[in-house]
């Protein structure tokens, strides 16, 4: 029996069995309304509205602290003897690597497909409202996170929740976060092997693929596929063994350089049609107010915008404050500022160049898929490109590779976190994930599993809800961390040594055995 037959047998398996149940799951998870004669999901409403809500409650600190955020980046109020693992913009680049990726490509051709040009000024507004939620989530992450014995640090939604919640609402309160802990572990679990692992490694092998001959060129057979996926383990294995500072290292250095190549790319595109440019602007905006051709009008191309924004970012889903949590701090709200900065990178910058560079090229693509015929998002970005870089295909396939190996450590990290929560920190716990995870990867070049992928994307919003009921209890915490960092950033700014010694008076982060 060839590997061919093999890994159909396999995938027709697995989605006989699973497919009711992620069906079923997909239309919990991601209900519909009726809304001004278009569909509205309920779970993006849901982020939106924590979006709004934080923004008012924090006083506009997307914008009021963007400038801290950025030199809290620099390095110019970090402190020696901070605990952690990594300085603030590894940790960014960590977290970042988990939220730009294929969506940034191939989902922004969607959303502007079905919801027009307008659907970006949505996307940017919605990034604007995600950058508050996640200064919240990761504020959180960092004042609750678990500095082990040997240095190394856990963080996110299943130590805040567990030990925030207990903190507030003592016994009660403790027994709802234990729970919730349990189950966003496994959610992210889940969604990690599935989502953050496998689809990746699935996509990117397809684009590789379609660029060196198709399916009869040196990488279209099963022997190829088998290659790539041994490659694509391997690395991530050897990067994944080293821990977040592996990863971080790593993610400093890709993350600039993959978001540099497509933002010059997108660049080049808008400088050759420069002409095009204010035109393109105007149907942006005007297509947010009065656009044509658009399912449910405005709401219409307001809910694609957010939907596609809310699904990029990840903002309150909770994922990000695992990365986060491993920086060197004493101030969790230093964090939080910047994370704020991953959603004003991932949406406002990355999405709406791909979408500006969309709307000015104009494809024949473009317009077939708002005619209605189904275009892949890929297809639509790659032909935009194209209109100017006839080589670009292959640009997008270096961008894909950087994009889906970063997203891969990254998930593979946060995966980790879950897997030592629910199962332990023992050597033979994290050897057993790690060999798991890379197999994971190894699959994701043969297999497809559609089906597990839809689950794990229902599974990963399901945490959403989870997530930011806890923030809104929680938020109280945050305020106060808030005025405590801006209290020390004073300071600093007082006197540029303050603060700055061995023997610094702030609570240190509590250690965990």
């Amino acid at each position: 029996m060839s590997l061919d037959s093999v890994t159909q047998s396999v995938d027709e398996a697995v989605s006989g069995f699973f497919e009711p149940i992620a069906k079923w799951l997909g239309e919990v998870v991601f209900y519909t309304v009726p809304v001004g004669g278009t569909d509205l999901p309920l779970i993006v409403a849901w982020l939106v509205v924590a979006g709004l809500v934080f923004t008012g409650w924090f006083g506009l600190v997307q914008l009021r602290r963007f400038k801290l955020a950025v030199d809290v980046v620099r390095g110019k109020y970090d402190e020696k003897g901070s605990t952690g693992e990594v300085n603030h913009f590894q940790a960014l680049t960590a977290a970042v690597s988990g939220t730009v990726g294929l969506g940034n490509i191939a989902g922004v051709a969607v959303a502007v497909s079905i919801g027009g040009p307008g659907a970006t000024f949505w996307m940017i507004l919605c990034g604007l409202l995600g950058m508050a939620t996640k200064f919240v989530e990761v504020t959180l992450g960092v004042k609750y996170r678990e500095v082990h014995p040997d240095g190394t640090v856990s963080g996110g939604p299943m130590h805040y929740l567990p030990k925030g919640l207990a903190e507030r609402f003592g016994k009660n309160g403790k027994v709802l976060g234990k729970v919730l802990a349990v189950l966003a572990s496994f959610l992210i679990l889940f969604f990690g092997l599935f989502g953050g692992n496998l689809f990746q490694v699935n996509q990117s092998y397809a684009q590789l693929v379609s660029v060196t001959g198709g399916e009869d060129g040196a990488l279209g057979s099963s022997a190829g596929a088998l290659f790539f996926g041994i490659l694509i383990a391997a690395l991530v294995g050897i990067v994944l063994l080293g821990g977040i500072r592996s990863i971080a290292n790593v993610t400093s250095r890709l993350v600039p350089a993959m978001a540099g190549i497509y933002v010059a790319a997108c660049l080049i595109v808008i400088v050759v049609n420069i002409t095009a440019v204010p035109d393109a602007v105007t149907s942006i905006v005007e297509g947010a107010f009065n656009p044509e051709g658009v399912a449910g009008g405005v709401l219409g191309a307001l809910i694609i915008g957010f939907k596609r924004a809310a699904f990029s970012n990840e903002a309150g889903l909770g994922s990000a404050p695992i990365a986060h949590s491993a920086v060197k701090t004493k101030h969790p709200a230093s964090e939080g500022l910047v994370a704020l900065l991953e959603p004003f990178i991932d949406t406002v910058v990355v999405c709406t160049m791909t979408a500006l560079a969309i709307v000015i090229a104009n494809p024949a693509s473009w317009g077939e898929a708002r005619a209605g015929e189904d275009i892949g998002g890929v297809t639509i970005t790659s032909d935009a490109f194209e209109t100017v870089l006839p080589w670009f295909p292959y640009v997008l396939t270096v961008a894909v590779l950087l994009f889906a190996v970063s997203t891969v450590l990254t998930w593979g990290y946060y995966g980790l976190k879950s897997w030592t929560y629910l199962f332990g920190r023992s050597r033979a716990s994290e050897v057993t994930y790690k060999v798991v995870y890379t197999v994971f990867a190894v699959a994701g070049s043969l297999l497809t599993l559609q089906t597990l992928i839809d689950m794990a994307d229902a599974f990963l919003f399901t945490l959403a809800v989870i997530n930011i009921i806890g923030l809104y209890l929680l938020a109280p915490v945050v305020k106060r961390e808030l005025g405590t960092f801006l209290e020390f950033v004073r300071a600093r700014n007082a006197d540029p040594n303050a603060g700055n010694g061995d023997d610094d008076d702030q609570e240190p982060v509590k250690t965990t055995v």
